[in-house]
């Protein structure tokens, strides 16, 4: 697997081996981001102590466009897994994909304890079974309770307790050692008014929070810029209730999946407008190896988040009335096969959509999903559908994440030495950073880069005691590639440039016994003259005629001699910043 160095103006790694690598009683705590610093997603965090080390979460990425192909990004661990015998355990703070989503991938290297509540085991017991990944279900994953719970995983102490976010049991963490106490927040929000669960554990946050020991804060920064004031889910719920009420036809709320409180108010928005509420199931009746809207629709039954009673399946209620019918789907997010994005296609034969009906987007538009969702509003806009989204219409969506009212709140109950901002873009981090150091009373603020591994002592300035090289993985099916890989660069240079594709036939001293077959992609497929075709079957011809008997065995000299012919003609054609992608074969006659 070859690795890729993240493309960011990190300091000069630090080279030999330096004392906290090897000095198993240094005082000092450690903290590392593999991914999930200066971007959204991909979040894997490392604390190190006395040479031991504690993975938080382990998530995917979100794919960048230029790779041009896969289907998931997560961090490469190749540093990591030297150290494996040293790592005592997984913690997850909650049960997003961008925390759970590559311990697939990830877990079977390491093979050591995974420490979460019972949302996310149950999601990831679900999944390991789905791509039949030998494990343990009690001692691979180990349950804790979501109310709060103390993990002993020596030289580490973990304390956990709740905190409000967009899937239930999120929890902050208070990571323990002789060296002092660290918060890692996770991803969270003071949504105060969510029904399905209790608020945050404010009295504990406070407790932490004005310890003078708090030697460092990691902080989630995704929506430190927001200004206004977080909605709350009840109100979500009642702007989904009014526009129930008013709609002629049925009503399709496409949101996150496993956003169970989401899913808890769209039941009650559809019971309050005199609708039935259900999901729409898979068309596909076979297992897949994955979890998605049915599955958490079974886990919120399973542990109480929402009445058996409350959500329905499409098969169940698709012969009432249109206007008695409320369904949630997948597809906010314009995923290619998502069901929304399905519906839109006309892809699915028992459900059709019809101008009588709304659709609503209880959801904000995740960076880099703009295109697709845009398809979708276009779409059913050309349909004569009635939508409604974030940007016309309020309360349509209540973020899992803290704005600026929320942090600075925070900030009022939590006094770090050390603010390390994380999981969020370079701006953002600052903005929180900036916050916790003029309302929490931080001394130090760390804006670091994936792969700086930061000191900390009680009392002294934090510095970076060591750069790692970071990269990350793309799968592609069961293929792991780097963005680097060859095969990528290929079809990113064809994709710009165009392919040409020549087949020569070649006695074994290397003369020609032929006219050389040449194809091509995106260079003359419009060429209806042949002109261009013929052009480079003549320039090859004359270029490897060129050629002595001594440079003509020499296979190298023939590929050569094809690139320079073909390019002689393709640019002339073309332009000369014109540069395809070459494939020679040979024939042996």
């Amino acid at each position: 697997m070859v690795k890729v160095k993240e493309k960011k103006n990190l300091p000069a790694k630090i080279t030999g081996k330096t004392k906290h690598e090897s000095d198993k009683n240094d005082d000092k705590m450690y903290f590392m981001a593999l991914g999930g610093l200066e971007h959204i997603g991909q979040n894997m965090y490392v604390y190190k102590y006395q040479g031991k080390y504690l993975i938080v979460d382990c998530g995917m990425g979100f794919l960048e466009e230029e790779i041009g192909a896969g289907d998931v990004q997560y961090c490469d661990t190749t540093w990591l897994e030297k150290r494996r015998k040293d790592v005592v355990g997984f913690v997850i703070t909650h049960g997003h994909e961008d925390h759970i989503g590559a311990l697939k991938y990830i877990w079977p290297k390491f093979r050591k304890p995974i420490y979460c509540t019972r949302f996310p085991a149950e999601i990831l017991r679900r999944t390991f079974r789905g791509i039949e990944l030998d494990f343990n279900e009690k001692t691979d994953i180990v349950e804790f309770d979501h109310n709060g719970a103390t993990l002993d995983l020596a030289p580490f102490t973990v304390e956990t307790f709740h905190v409000t976010h967009s899937v239930p049991e999120a929890q902050m963490l208070i990571i323990s050692t002789d060296a002092g106490k660290i918060l890692h927040t996770g991803d969270w929000t003071f949504n105060d008014d969510i029904p399905i669960e209790a608020p945050t554990d404010f009295a504990r946050l406070r407790e932490i929070g004005s310890d003078p020991k708090l030697l460092a804060c990691m902080c989630d920064s995704t929506n430190s810029s927001r200004q206004t004031k977080q909605v709350t889910e009840t109100q979500v719920r009642d702007t989904l209730t009014e526009i129930m009420k008013n709609a002629p036809g049925r009503v399709i709320v496409t949101g996150y999946s496993r956003s169970l409180a989401r899913i808890k108010m769209f039941a009650e928005a559809a019971r309050a407008a005199g609708r039935i509420a259900a999901i729409k199931e898979r068309t596909n009746p076979n297992p897949v190896p994955y979890v998605g809207l049915p599955e958490f629709r079974e886990m919120g039954i399973e542990f109480g988040y929402i009445g058996k009673d409350e959500v329905y399946t499409h098969g169940e209620i698709k012969d009432l009335p249109a206007e008695k019918q409320a369904i949630f789907l997948t597809g906010s997010q314009g995923e290619k096969f998502a069901m929304l994005t399905r519906l839109c296609r006309g892809q699915v034969k028992e459900m059709k959509l019809m101008p009588t009906d709304t659709v609503i987007f209880s959801s904000i538009i995740i960076p880099g999903r703009e295109q697709d969702v845009s398809f979708l509003y276009n779409k059913l806009a050309r349909m004569g559908i009635k939508t409604h989204t974030i940007f016309d219409t309020d309360n349509l969506h209540a973020s899992g994440h803290a704005g600026r009212p929320e942090l600075e709140r925070f900030y009022d109950m939590v006094h770090p030495q050390v603010s390390i901002p994380m999981h969020g873009d370079y701006i953002n981090e600052m903005l929180n950073g900036k916050m916790a150091m003029e309302r929490g009373g931080a001394k130090h603020m760390m804006v670091v880069h994936n792969g700086e591994m930061v000191a900390l002592r009680d009392g002294e300035e934090p510095y970076v005691a060591e750069t790692i090289e970071t990269s990350y993985v793309v799968m592609e099916g069961e293929t792991e590639r780097s963005a680097d890989d060859q095969v990528y660069k290929n079809r990113r240079k064809i994709a710009s440039n165009g392919a040409v594709f020549v087949t020569l036939p070649v006695d074994k001293r290397g003369f020609l016994k032929g006219v050389p077959e040449v194809s091509s992609a995106g260079i003359f497929e419009t060429d209806t003259t042949g002109f261009m075709k013929r052009q480079i079957q003549i320039e090859i011809t004359k270029a490897i005629d060129a050629l002595s008997k001594a440079e003509r065995k020499d296979r190298d000299n023939l590929v050569r001699a094809v690139q320079i012919a073909s390019n002689k003609v393709v640019r002339a054609s073309l332009g000369a910043d014109k540069k395809p992608q070459y494939s020679v074969h040979f024939i042996q006659k």
